[in-house]
């Protein structure tokens, strides 16, 4: 059976292979990837909506897992079936007004697995749902993990760390991100692509800093494909959470400086050191993919070379930031900038796989692997200079207690306040992801 790549079952097909892979392991950006290699002929709208249903399933996964476990005596030994279903009961309560395609389709994408093996019993599954539905959802809110969306350990800490806020947290990491830009204060200003953004159609407003300041990030009220963005492939603008958009100015770099962005990929906050201010750049990633990435937005927003850039710009290199040796031309940083590998717990709504590829054992080796970076990018911060560490993380392994030890372990290391506390959590929001924020200073010799 051969299903048309702008069906709905087409799309149930390709998302269900995602999500299958998924639970046997992978991770969400790497599997979408493939998928757009082995269809290269896939229209925009259908990998739009492959995307969607990959994204939304792995989002409700702990609600779509509990009520498939109640509608299934035996669980379906095919991952794709299972993945299929969890795709479509998902659709299901989002779009219940169109109840009778979603099943419908749901079976023929089923029906190509197998050969049309489990029709039947995808038939069965999913009206059996729409038939038990209140009572479903009912006992859905009974179950922790299937109200919550999150495994059972992540809930526990959040408890424990965020006893006020936990609840606000979870909630944060079940909905559509936000999309939000930054404005090239190279090319224009904030006000001026607003109006642009207007002209086009596309709704949005500029979001505050503190105290009033308006910064370089604006808002849109729902999210649009790149290419409809004025003048993105020109510069003007880049795709920033507004979380993120708070380190540059944090690292406080002034013209001159010299400043490392230690794990620099995909390049948005080297970007954005270099729209405020001239500077000696080095943007070093570990991974050459990763590292070429940089690149390509750079050179994207003018700021690369033989581009028209300033005359200071970033030169990117390929080198795991720990082994110093393999890059330091032995001249001292004036700023670094140590954006570490994290569990990504702050930004679970963009990347929902995480929820469930992660193990509590995890951050006890993201852990490890932050120390190392911070002892050894110390080495390289110049007296008096200053090191801004993050993590898009909301467990204080990562955060506080990270920081506290180094700050023990290095006694040349002052604690800087921000906005008037040792430290910055942003957790998440609707108009940002969660983040972590210390900025540490070496004592001048």
């Amino acid at each position: 059976m051969q299903l048309p790549n702008t069906s709905l079952a087409f799309s149930l097909h390709v998302a269900g292979s995602a999500i299958a892979e998924v639970i046997d392991g992978h991770n969400l950006n790497e599997v979408l990837t493939r998928c757009w290699q082995a269809h290269p002929d896939m229209p925009p709208a259908t990998r739009g909506a492959v995307q969607d249903l990959a994204y939304s399933a792995l989002r409700q996964f702990g609600r779509g897992d509990f009520i498939l476990g109640r509608l299934m005596q035996t669980a379906v030994r095919d991952l794709h079936v299972r993945a299929v279903l969890l795709a479509a009961l998902s659709r299901l309560e989002a779009r219940p007004e169109e109840a009778h395609t979603i099943v419908d389709q749901a079976v023929n994408a089923v029906g190509v697995i197998a050969q049309s093996k489990y029709k039947s019993l995808a038939n069965g599954v999913l009206r059996n749902f729409l038939r038990r539905r209140d009572i479903l959802l009912a006992e859905a809110e009974l179950d922790e993990v299937a109200r919550c969306r999150h495994p059972r350990w992540w809930i526990a800490r959040l408890k424990r760390t965020w006893p006020e806020e936990w609840q606000s947290v979870i909630d944060a990491g079940n909905i559509h991100p936000p999309m939000t830009l930054r404005v090239n204060a190279r090319r224009t200003t904030a006000a001026a692509y607003l109006a642009q953004l207007q002209a086009a159609d596309i709704a949005a407003h500029l979001l505050e800093e503190k105290d009033g300041e308006i910064g370089t990030a604006i808002k849109l009220e729902r999210p649009v494909p790149v290419d409809r963005l004025p003048g993105f492939a020109d510069g003007l603008c880049s795709v920033q959470d507004a979380g993120a958009q708070r380190a540059a100015r944090l690292l406080d770099v002034a013209p001159g400086m010299r400043v490392l962005d230690a794990c620099a990929a995909p390049g948005g906050k080297t970007a954005h050191i270099l729209e405020c201010v001239d500077v000696e750049l080095v943007a070093l990633d570990s991974d050459p993919k990763r590292a070429q990435r940089v690149s390509e937005n750079l050179k994207r927003l003018g700021l690369a070379e033989n581009t028209g850039a300033p005359t200071q710009t970033a030169r990117v290199k390929t080198a795991d930031c720990r082994d110093v040796s393999a890059w330091w031309d032995l001249r001292n940083f004036d700023r670094i900038l140590a954006d570490v590998p994290c569990s990504a717990s702050g930004v679970v709504r963009r990347h929902p796989d995480i929820k469930w590829l992660r193990q509590e054992s995890d951050l006890a080796k993201f852990a490890k692997q932050q120390a190392e970076i911070l002892d050894a990018l110390w080495r390289v911060l110049a007296p008096g200079g200053k090191l801004l560490y993050v993590t898009c993380s909301v467990f204080p392994e990562e955060n506080s207690i990270q920081v506290e030890r180094f700050a023990a372990r290095q006694k040349n290391c002052i604690r800087l306040n921000i906005d008037g506390a040792p430290e910055l959590h942003m957790l998440p929001t609707n108009n940002h992801d969660g983040f972590y924020y210390a900025l540490l200073q070496k004592k001048p010799e």
